[in-house]
């Protein structure tokens, strides 16, 4: 059965999943969604006796249909290799009661690793299917992780151009010297005087501006995007919820038919997105915890149905769900409204123009599924203290949203089911944050040295991405104004 997929915003619009990737955004800044989300029809105890390579070409063979064996075969031997520290590549720990799913062994220490090694092939991969001449120019707005994991799989990639923005005061200073010393000819990094949803949305339009994309095929080029609205992000991403499943299973955790929980830290809602899809899917998880931070636009509109982003921007110590536009939300509301694409337009059209939108209590009946809540800064910091203290275990801050939330979620519940929690950073990503979390008398030290006393206190190796950067020289200094974004596009390719 081929899958097809259409655009949320335009019922006429519907392409091959190649072709989805290669375009990353849809007609009319549409997103591109798949016209049926197929069964996963594989018991979960034959699932348990597969390596994550395996499940993945189980997983996205169901989604991406016009990719040939052999081609999706290598995409997945070329992307889940030894950049990743475990064979396992998303092993699943245990502590104080759940378990933590550490999606952050790849190269950048964190969850967009696991999505962001294996879009480059698949680009590639889809380019060729569609004959495309064009070199491509990934461009991309980050919150924290998604650029460096994008940096480390496109640099230098031949055919290719990556630009990534990120709010220049918006980061942690791991994240920013993660991204500023990255090398390849072909990257640039942007530090923009603005937060990361004025970020995404100058991506956006940039992707929408007709006259912008003459001259870039005049030139040679054409955008693609290596954001989470791109669909060859999301469908890699509900594999190591598969993943999950089955080393319940293969651990004696869970039996064959026994439901769980997820819990995910989220801001631009791709991430718990592939857990709901992984649902629909046949894979046995009952309910979606969405946990956010101080920017509780999504809990409130779990709460409320009504999304408003007419609120104040927080800076958090969860830099990467400081968001206020849950980008990839609108494939969940598109499903909701009947897969309507002009209802979901006309929803869209409001938040564009007014900031907020209401969903109908029809639609709001199918959200059961989703349970929301968020975690404010002292609530994080106490959960990572908490942890560390009751279980000898350390997250990071996102993880820590998520872990607080869970603890809420049982105190009003009461829920026994077997839960796991989406770890989707490294705590050698946010060092300080959770150092201080643990014992404030850390704040004295520098950020290298609070690698090394983390390393000692949880007995972990300091993870190779750290290390690479600690004496690394910073190559990327450019920053802009919001509204000069598209002029430095325009500066680094050469068109004037």
């Amino acid at each position: 059965m081929e899958v097809r997929y259409t655009n949320t915003r335009d019922a006429s619009e519907t392409v091959s999943a190649s072709r989805a990737i290669l375009n990353g955004l849809a007609g009319g800044g549409g997103l591109y969604v798949p016209t049926v989300i197929p069964k996963l029809d594989i018991s979960v105890e034959d699932l348990s006796k597969m390596s994550y390579r395996e499940i993945a070409y189980e997983v996205m063979r169901r989604f991406l249909t016009d990719f040939t064996e052999e081609e999706l075969k290598t995409c997945i031997e070329r992307a889940y290799d030894s950049k990743f520290d475990t064979r396992k590549i998303a092993p699943l720990v245990k502590a104080d009661g759940a378990y933590y799913l550490e999606l952050f062994h790849g190269a950048t220490i964190a969850f967009k690793d696991m999505a962001l090694s294996i879009l480059p092939h698949l680009l590639i991969t889809a380019a060729r299917k569609n004959h495309v001449k064009n070199d491509i120019v990934i461009l991309t707005a980050t919150s924290g992780d998604t650029g460096k994991a994008a940096l480390a799989g496109f640099a230098d990639v031949e055919g290719t151009k990556i630009i990534v923005f990120y709010p220049k005061n918006g980061v942690s200073p791991i994240q920013e010297k993660q991204m500023v010393t990255q090398k390849g000819e072909n990257t640039l990094v942007v530090g923009i005087h603005g937060n990361f949803d004025q970020a995404q949305t100058g991506v956006k339009q940039m992707f929408s501006d007709p006259d912008l994309k003459k001259d870039l095929d005049a030139a040679g080029y054409q955008f693609s995007s290596a954001n989470s609205i791109n669909i060859g992000r999301l469908v890699p991403q509900i594999v190591y919820y598969a993943y999950a499943c089955a080393q319940l299973y293969a651990n004696g955790e869970t039996g064959a038919d026994e439901k769980i929980n997820v819990v995910v830290p989220t801001g631009n809602f791709g991430n718990i997105l592939a857990a709901f899809y992984a649902k629909n899917m046949g894979l046995p998880i009952e309910r979606l915890i969405c946990a956010s931070n101080k920017n509780k636009v999504l809990y409130d509109f779990f709460s409320t149905g009504v999304y408003d982003r007419n609120r104040e921007f927080m800076l958090t110590s969860s830099p990467s769900m400081d968001i206020l536009i849950s980008s990839n939300l609108e494939r969940l509301i598109y499903r909701i409204a009947g897969e309507d694409a002009g209802a979901n337009a006309a929803l869209m059209r409001q938040l564009a123009s007014s900031g907020r939108y209401e969903i109908t209590p029809r639609m709001r009946e199918q959200l059961d599924v989703f349970y929301g809540n968020y975690a404010d800064e002292d609530e994080t910091a106490a959960e990572i203290r908490r942890l560390y203290q009751d279980a000898g275990y350390v997250i990071d801050t996102h993880t820590a949203v998520a872990s607080a939330v869970y603890q809420k979620y049982l105190a009003e519940t009461g829920d026994t089911l077997k839960t796991v929690i989406a770890s989707t950073a490294s705590p050698f990503k946010f060092t300080r944050s959770v150092m201080n979390a643990i014992d404030e008398q850390y704040d004295v030290m520098s950020d290298f040295e609070l690698v090394d006393a983390l390393s000692f206190l949880a007995k972990v190796k300091v993870p190779r991405a750290i290390e690479e950067i600690r004496e690394a020289r910073v190559l990327h200094d450019t920053e802009c104004e919001t509204d000069e974004m598209e002029s430095v596009v325009r500066d680094f390719l050469g068109i004037g």
